[in-house]
This record gives structure tokens, C-alpha cells and sequence, in this order.
């Protein structure tokens, strides 16, 4: 019986002139607009657009939502997916937007003939280590609302890329961490400039492995550092603005030549800064148009904006998206809550519910 009701409606719609006739008012589209990738790589930093007041969760934390409804979150080199995000705008009830987590192949880079205090450093500088990397993660806690990480970042160095985000490296037989960010081979000297809006929370000149250190923070989590530098020119608590110098290029602390090491986090996620350089230009947040009203009367039609071939399941009945991008379904008779699945061409699904009056 419903196939034959949802038959009926979509013969209801029309053609396409006649569906785009009765577009959804504008008020309701950006209230109910929620947009997100269909599919994201492991490390990569996540863009998305919810309505403004919204409450957003991932991965059991609540994300900072932008005046303007951006949110950001990271997703770790070895995530597998979905990736699910929750998300409840202000007088609806949640949804949930899956998304697709794309594998990536890490390569393997052996490395021998590394000098043993290195691979098992002496207790003393064990210890030392350990004190230096809590004062770096106590630097990435915060959650502050700059909104740095909206920008289009730039490169902070130029030169030879000599080192790729994720590699796994083996060291004297023993695997040590992947690589945890890109590797920009410059002279020593080299001028470093931000990559974007933010605030220095930590510039030290001498950490034992990572030598002159600075991190800045870009704002809801997001956040850079820059390693191995000659010079420092910020301290602790500096606003600096894209494209100005930091510091310069060098080789200290563990490193075997000069170079920029540049990684980003977002809390105590890394991510690869090559995929927040490669983020399309004018497209801050990519993804589909999905539209679907918070709440309906029992029994009435109800129209949802969605990708044209998305599927559609609504209370155990199934649709396809026609050529125009609209479609209408019927909602229950009964009061309650109503689940409507989307899912989109590229594997994306979203899970809405609609309160029935």
C-alpha cells in the first residue's frame, strides 16, 4: 500500500518545472540545511554547515559551532568509517549524518644505522621527553572560537616536500610512530609565515626532539606546529595573522638536516596539513543540499529537497530522488516520531527525525 501511495505522489510532482514551482521557503531551507562531505580521507580535517545555534557532536564530543553554523572536527590517519555526526538544530530532533572514510596507503620507510641512544634514550632524557610532550599536549586542549581554521591556508615554507604525513617508519628493526606531518626541505634562515589566523600557545626554543617549537591555535581545536626552527619570532600568547613570519627554518632538536616540519591537529588528532592545502578553493564546505522539515502533521505531505537518484526511506517505504530534486511523502497518521533515511549518490546517508503533530 505505501509503494502505491509514494507512487501516486511522485506522479503528483510533476514534471520539473512543476516541482521547482513550490520550492521550500527560504526560512525553513537554511533552518533544516545540513551539509557535509559524502566522503572524507583518514586525516583529514572535516568542514561542515549546520544552522546556526545548533548543537553538533563526534566521536563522544561536542563540537563549537561558528555564529555563522561551521563546525570542524579531524579525522585520525587510521579512522575507519563511517565518521557519524549527530546533529540537533535548535527546536528539531537529531539527525545523524554518516560519512564515508576513505583508506589511504601508508608507506613503509625503514631506517637503519640510527645511533641506539636514539631509538632507547637514556632514562634522564626519557624523562625529559616525557615532560616536553605534556607541555605540548597541554597546549592543544583548548576550545576557543577563532575561526582561523575557515580560512584557505597557505604554505608556510617553500620548498621540496621531503617528508609525507602518515609514513610508517622502522627504525633499526623497532616501528616508531607514523610520520605525524609534511616535511618542507628550505635553507636554514628561511622566513616561516602562518598558515592562517590564530594564537602562539607555546614557542619554545629548545624541546630535545623537536627543537625550536612553536604551536598556534586556529580556533575550535584546529591547530599547527612547526618544528626543528633557528629562530623563533613569537612568544606564548601572540595573535598572529596569515602569511606572518614566525620564525625561521633550521635543523634542531632530533633532526638530520634543515627543514620545516608543519603538523596539524585538531585536539590531539593529527591530520595532514596536504589535505587542508588541497581543500578546494571557494568550496569551505563540499557536500549535497539535503533538506527535511523538523516537524509535519500526521497524514500530510511532506516535500524534501535531496540530490536527484539519492534513495529515500520513510517508515518502511523506499523512493528515488527524481531529475527535479524534490520529492513528497506521506506523513504517518498517527502522532510520534518519524525516522527518514537519505542516502546520497557517493555512499553518504542521513538520518532525520520528524516529530509528527
Amino acid at each position: 500500500m505505501r509503494w502505491l501511495v509514494l507512487a501516486a505522489l511522485l506522479a503528483a510532482v510533476g514534471t520539473p518545472a512543476d516541482a521547482m514551482a513550490q520550492p521550500l521557503p527560504a526560512r525553513e531551507a537554511e533552518q533544516t540545511r545540513v551539509v557535509f562531505p559524502d566522503s572524507v580521507q583518514q586525516g583529514a580535517m572535516v568542514l561542515g554547515k549546520v544552522p546556526a545555534g545548533s548543537r553538533v557532536s563526534y566521536d563522544g564530543r561536542d563540537l563549537r559551532v561558528t555564529g555563522y553554523g561551521t563546525v570542524v572536527f579531524g579525522i585520525g590517519r587510521d579512522a575507519s568509517g563511517p565518521a557519524r555526526v549527530t546533529v540537533t538544530p535548535p527546536g528539531a530532533p537529531p539527525r545523524t549524518v554518516e560519512i564515508a572514510v576513505t583508506p589511504r596507503d601508508w608507506p613503509l620507510q625503514r631506517v637503519d644505522g640510527v645511533p641506539p641512544a636514539t631509538v632507547d634514550p637514556p632514562p634522564e632524557v626519557a624523562e625529559r621527553i616525557r615532560r616536553e610532550q605534556a607541555l605540548v599536549a597541554a597546549a592543544r586542549v583548548d576550545d576557543t572560537p577563532r575561526t582561523g581554521f575557515a580560512q584557505h591556508f597557505i604554505q608556510p615554507v617553500e620548498g621540496r616536500i621531503s617528508g609525507r604525513f602518515g609514513r610508517a617508519r622502522v627504525y633499526n628493526g623497532r616501528p616508531g610512530s607514523p610520520h605525524s606531518g609534511m616535511d618542507i626541505a628550505a635553507p636554514r634562515g628561511t622566513a616561516i609565515r602562518a598558515p592562517a589566523d590564530g594564537v602562539v600557545t607555546l614557542a619554545e626554543p629548545d624541546l630535545y626532539i623537536t627543537g625550536g617549537t612553536v604551536l598556534i591555535d586556529h580556533g575550535h581545536g584546529i591547530g599547527s606546529n612547526f618544528l626543528h626552527l633557528s629562530r623563533l619570532d613569537v612568544a606564548t600568547g601572540d595573535e598572529v595573522k596569515q602569511g606572518q613570519v614566525i620564525g625561521a627554518v633550521g635543523a634542531t632538536g632530533r633532526a638530520t638536516g634543515p627543514h620545516l616540519h608543519w603538523g596539524m591537529t585538531w585536539f590531539d588528532v593529527r591530520i595532514d596539513p596536504q589535505l587542508v592545502l588541497a581543500r578546494a578553493a571557494g568550496s569551505p564546505v563540499p557536500g549535497t543540499r539535503v533538506v527535511v522539515p523538523p516537524r509535519a502533521g500526521a497524514g500530510e505531505r511532506i516535500r524534501i529537497v535531496a540530490p536527484p537518484g539519492s534513495r529515500v526511506a520513510f517508515e518502511g517505504a523506499q523512493a528515488i530522488v527524481p531529475a527535479a530534486g524534490e520529492l513528497e511523502l506521506e506523513a504517518p497518521a498517527a502522532p510520534g516520531e518519524a525516522e527518514l533515511v537519505v542516502e546520497r549518490p557517493g555512499t553518504s546517508r542521513l538520518i532525520f527525525r520528524i516529530a509528527i503533530d
